[in-house]
């Protein structure tokens, strides 16, 4: 019973912080976009140009960006031509990054990112601001592919 208090109070001090990225247009197949994603060598093409660390690992990948910890991102979900997901190697901030793909006309295909992510409240303010920008710059890399 007590184990149970603890971890609903320790559930309550994380909330959820979702952030959607821009949908972009890419003038590719859903197949071709697909194909790009799960090479996760092809991530180091969209990530921004400051990156300054970047590392394939298997179905992992490590990146480094100015004034961030390391984040080690790894392959947990794939649904053929429609989905890639990205969870964090970490249990200290557990999020994953997605990747929905939608078929718009035969060369043209729709891709929107959503992260999400459980925080505490100081987290959340300190990280939200530059994980949007960081979102924000992964979408538009991914629309000049």
């Amino acid at each position: 019973m007590t184990g149970e208090i603890i971890q609903a109070i320790g559930n309550s001090k994380k909330s959820a912080m979702n952030i959607k990225g821009e949908t972009v247009i890419v003038k590719k197949t859903a197949e071709e976009v697909f194909t790009f994603f799960i090479d996760l060598h092809n991530f180091k093409k969209i990530m921004p140009d400051t990156i300054q660390k970047f590392e394939v690992d298997g179905n992992s990948f490590l990146f480094g960006l100015p004034g961030m910890p390391e984040i080690r991102l790894v392959l947990t979900k794939k649904t053929e031509f429609s989905n890639i997901t990205l969870g964090a190697a970490s249990s200290k901030l557990p999020f994953t990054l997605a990747a929905d793909i939608s078929v718009l006309s035969e060369k043209n295909t729709e891709v929107t990112l959503n992260f999400e992510g459980d925080f505490n409240p100081m987290m959340t303010m300190m990280i939200k601001k530059p994980l949007t920008k960081f979102v924000e710059t992964l979408s538009e890399n991914i629309s000049k592919l």
